[in-house]
C-alpha cells in the first residue's frame, strides 16, 4: 500500500509512526521527549524555536497518532496528486506551525493574568510569605521557580493543526464532493462537513470542553490554510 502513496505523504506517515516509537523508547530509558521536542510557551524556559516543526511529530498515544495519520492519509494523498510534493509539503508545515502560533496566542491571553499576578507577587514579595495552596512560600526564589515550572508544563504535541489544514484544503478544493462521517447516515459535502468541524472546534475551545485538546491549534491550522490557499489561487497561474 506504501508504495502506491505519493512519496510526501509516504515519507510523512513513515517519519510520524518512527518517532512515535523513538520517542517510547526515549521514555523507557528515563528521557522525555515530550519535554525536549513537544512545543513549549514561548515564555517558559524550555522553549525552543525548533519546536514549532518537531512538535508535530509527536502524539500522546496510539489513537493519537492513529487518527492524524489516518485523516492525513484520507485527505494527503488527492491533495499531493493535484499540487504535487513540493507545494503539499509546504502547506503542511505552513499549516502546522501556523496552528502553533495561533496556540502560543490563545496560551499568551489565557496565561497573562496568572504571570501578571506573580510577577507582582515577585516585586513585592509579602513579609508573611505566600500562600499557593500547597506550602508556603517566602522568598523570591522560590516564586520565580514556581512560575518557571507553571510555564514548563504547557506542552503543545501532534500533528492535528496540520491535518485540519489538510481537511480545510480538500474542502476548499473538492467542496461539493459527497462523504460519509460516523454516524450520520448521509452523505455530506466536504464544504459542509469543514464548517462543521471548523464550528465544532471553535465551540469546544470557547467552551474549554476535551481537556487537554488544542482546539484552537485546530483552528489555526484551518485559517492559515485558508488564506495561503486564497493566495496562491490569487498569485499562482493554473492553480487548482
Amino acid at each position: 500500500m506504501l508504495n502506491n502513496l505519493p512519496p510526501a505523504l509516504k515519507n510523512l506517515l513513515i517519519i510520524n509512526v518512527l518517532v512515535f516509537f523513538a520517542a517510547a523508547l526515549l521514555q523507557s530509558t528515563g528521557m522525555d521527549a515530550n519535554g525536549m521536542f513537544g512545543l513549549h510557551y514561548f515564555q517558559a524556559e524550555k522553549f525552543r524555536f525548533y519546536q514549532l516543526i518537531s512538535y508535530m511529530f509527536l502524539h500522546a498515544n496510539f489513537q493519537h497518532l492513529f487518527f492524524n495519520m489516518f485523516g492525513l492519509f484520507m485527505f494527503g494523498r488527492v491533495l499531493e496528486q493535484v499540487w504535487g510534493s513540493q507545494r503539499f509539503l509546504i502547506f503542511y508545515f505552513a499549516t502546522g506551525i501556523g496552528a502553533a502560533l495561533v496556540q502560543e496566542l490563545v496560551q499568551f491571553v489565557e496565561l497573562r493574568p496568572a504571570i501578571a499576578e506573580i510577577n507582582g507577587l515577585i516585586n513585592n514579595m509579602p513579609a508573611t510569605g505566600v500562600d499557593v495552596g500547597e506550602r508556603i512560600i517566602t522568598s523570591r526564589d522560590e516564586l520565580l521557580q514556581l512560575k518557571t515550572d507553571m510555564l514548563n508544563r504547557f506542552v503543545t504535541i501532534g500533528a492535528s493543526g496540520a491535518v485540519y489544514g489538510v481537511l480545510l484544503a480538500f474542502g476548499m478544493l473538492f467542496p461539493n464532493t459527497e462523504m460519509f462521517i460516523m454516524f450520520i447516515p448521509i452523505p455530506i459535502k466536504a464544504k459542509y462537513m469543514v464548517i462543521g468541524y471548523g464550528l465544532l472546534e471553535l465551540f469546544s475551545g470557547i467552551a474549554g470542553t476535551g481537556s487537554g485538546v488544542a482546539h484552537f491549534a485546530h483552528l489555526g491550522g484551518m485559517i492559515f490554510g485558508f488564506f495561503l490557499i486564497r493566495y496562491w489561487r490569487k498569485h499562482t497561474n493554473n492553480f487548482y
